[in-house]
């Protein structure tokens, strides 16, 4: 691996707010609990929590060092003369050396050697970035490994301007730390201070991140904090204190976040991706697995107040992943000043169900009225639990508007639901063109803050998989679970029965095919579909977001229209926004609207502003009222 920078001296006339005169770099670091830390000029303390063993050594250039016990189950030791990029492991009593949990970069993957890398040496070129406002967010879900052919930080950066250039505002990365193998999700993580040597350089991505916000770009990051993955978990097998045996997740074992030391590891990595990446912002996936029932102050409520009072800067948004759509949970750091919008898969699921007609697996609960149940998502965000299980569990209030509508994160396809289908198709190839067009307007037009999967902008047609490269039986499983993941997501293809039946998700194949054809952009096809989002993300960014800011909670009104007709009258801050979409295939009436039409589909529907429109098949109108 090449630890190759851009070595920059650190500038000494940095202030104690961390800003340096124009044109001085500026240093940004995270001095962790965990791992190897810069205590002086090539001075390096290295940290392990091991309360399982009495005796812990460091392997470093070559040569084994006594460390020393630090109590409550830490072993530290300094070392002098140590240079970047020196590759070093910690050795367990038995001699089996393995990598630091908290590696900030690994030579050869999980199972090489950690590298000695010191955050000072990156010349960040845009210090003064202060990011975008919430309300401003429209998202871009991207996997760095099949954005581009290369599949690196670098190639990437290539081609943020294209995006700013939409109107994206905000890149949520795939996870991208360090899991077992070249390709993967990310979701198996197993070093999760670590970017993906696949994918470049700690400070590759930090240039894709300087990049990103040269061009205007926020940057979130998608953090996995309930599981480790099946293999290449270094810490399962020599620290198991580290886990809890009495919880299992649907991955494993639960992580023991009643241990300080544990509980460290975690925050401190949110604060560590924020601080030493500049990123804006962190997604943290299935918090609902994310179990820590017997602390004080749940992991997350302690890791939000810690995100929000230490991060540097500017304030950084945090999104999570509950599949029961809980967002106020005080419990789980559902707070409105803890985070700032999670996943609506009940407006996915609901508009899935509309534009395949695919109700199976997941989306078997939206089969009926699925029209209606989009609606109410769209007015008011939530809706009741489909789920007896968790009805008590999600409140009332967030199935009634107590939260802001830009609490919800809505989308029409994302990685796991392209990708957890037993071919990857993209919904392109699902749906219907007009009725396409006009879902795709809903989700842009809408309050509620629009996420878009990486290709859809210019209508992508290739698939994308799930992949993975696992060897021997975690191969196996993992090809087994497809059949199990394929009938949730869309449901198995006539005639198969067996996981043989599906590609082999740890075939290379399986990867390739899943990266984007950038060639279909320059088509008649992909540069009209460039062009629709291009005019979308405008529309949005010019009639529908100067009225989100100091919006109330509860501004959206569902008005009597014919079944699948949805029919919203949303009164943000400053403006009235009425959308009326026709979903079926006949001529329906809807409710008329009384403000200046700034989008329809097709371009024929007319609105004359005298009483009901009349809606042809596959229709929307949009428009806006201000005040």
């Amino acid at each position: 691996m090449s630890l190759t920078r851009d070595f920059t001296p650190y500038d000494s006339r940095r202030t104690a707010s961390g800003h340096v005169s124009s044109g001085a770099p500026v240093r940004r670091s995270f001095p962790k609990s965990w791992g190897a830390e810069h205590v002086g000029e090539n001075s390096v303390l290295f940290r392990l929590w091991a309360p399982d063993i009495e005796r812990l050594r460091l392997r470093i250039a070559g040569r084994n060092r006594e460390m020393l016990p630090a109590g409550q189950g830490w072993f530290t030791l300094t070392v002098e003369g140590v240079e970047p990029g020196t590759p070093y492991q910690f050795v367990m009593p038995d001699g089996k050396a393995f990598a630091d949990p908290a590696s900030r970069a690994q030579d050869g993957g999980v199972d090489g050697h950690s590298m000695i890398v010191d955050p000072a040496f990156y010349r960040w070129n845009m210090p003064a970035w202060k990011g975008h406002a919430w309300e401003e967010a429209v998202i871009y879900e991207m996997h760095i490994g099949t954005f581009t052919a290369e599949g690196t930080f670098r190639a990437a950066a290539s081609r943020l301007a294209d995006l700013a250039d939409l109107g994206f505002t905000v890149i949520q990365l795939m996870p991208v730390s360090e899991f077992p193998g070249d390709r993967g999700w990310g979701y198996d993580s197993a070093l999760p201070y670590a970017p993906h040597h696949a994918y470049g350089s700690p400070d590759d991505m930090k240039a894709f991140v300087d990049a990103a916000h040269r061009v205007g770009l926020s940057v979130m990051l998608d953090v996995v904090y309930n599981h480790f993955g099946p293999a290449g978990n270094l810490i399962v097998s020599n620290i198991p204190s580290f886990f809890d045996p009495q919880f299992i997740t649907p991955w494993g074992p639960s992580i023991n976040f009643a241990q300080p030391a544990v509980r460290a590891f975690f925050i401190e990595n949110a604060l560590y991706w924020l601080e030493e990446f500049n990123l804006d912002g962190l997604r943290i996936d299935a918090v609902d697995e994310i179990l820590d029932e017997t602390s004080e102050k749940h992991i997350l409520v302690e890791l939000a107040e810690r995100v929000h009072s230490e991060t540097t800067g500017r304030r950084r948004h945090l999104v999570m992943e509950d599949h029961r759509a809980i967002l106020r949970n005080p419990e789980r750091g559902g707070t409105p000043d803890a985070f700032v919008a999670g996943w609506n898969n009940d407006a996915y699921h609901a508009a899935h169900v509309i534009a395949t007609g695919e109700a199976v697996g997941h989306a078997a609960p939206f089969a009926a009225q699925p029209v209606a149940k989009l609606a109410a998502c769209l007015a008011h965000g939530g809706m009741p639990s489909q789920d007896d299980d968790e009805q008590d569990a999600r409140s009332d209030a967030d199935a009634g508007g107590s939260s802001p509508l830009t609490s919800y994160i809505h989308f029409l396809q994302n990685h796991d639901h392209v990708g957890n289908r037993a071919h990857g198709e993209r919904l392109i190839s699902l749906s219907e063109p007009g009725l396409l067009d006009v879902m795709t307007s809903m989700l842009l037009l809408s309050p509620q803050v629009p996420m878009m999967f990486m290709g859809e902008e210019y209508g992508e047609v290739q698939p994308f998989a799930f992949f993975a490269e696992y060897e021997g039986d975690i191969a196996m499983t993992t090809w087994a679970n497809r059949l199990i993941e394929a009938e949730k997501f869309g449901g198995l293809p006539e005639g198969v029965t067996e996981p043989w039946q599906l590609d082999n998700p740890n075939a290379p194949e399986a990867f390739e095919k899943s990266k984007l054809r950038w060639e279909r952009r320059d088509t008649a096809e992909g540069s009209a579909a460039y062009g629709k989002i291009r005019d979308l993300i405008g529309k949005r960014r010019e009639h529908v977001v100067p009225g989100l800011s100091g919006m109330p909670h509860s501004v959206g009104r569902v008005l009597a229209s014919a079944p699948e007709t949805i029919a919203i009258d949303w009164q943000l801050s400053d403006r009235l926004v009425q959308l009326r979409a026709n979903l079926s295939a006949s001529e329906v009436e809807a409710p008329g609207i009384s403000g200046f039409v700034i989008h329809r589909v097709p371009e024929t529907v007319v609105a004359d502003g005298t009483g009901p429109l009349v809606m042809p098949a596959t229709s929307l109108l949009a428009a806006i009222s201000r005040h």
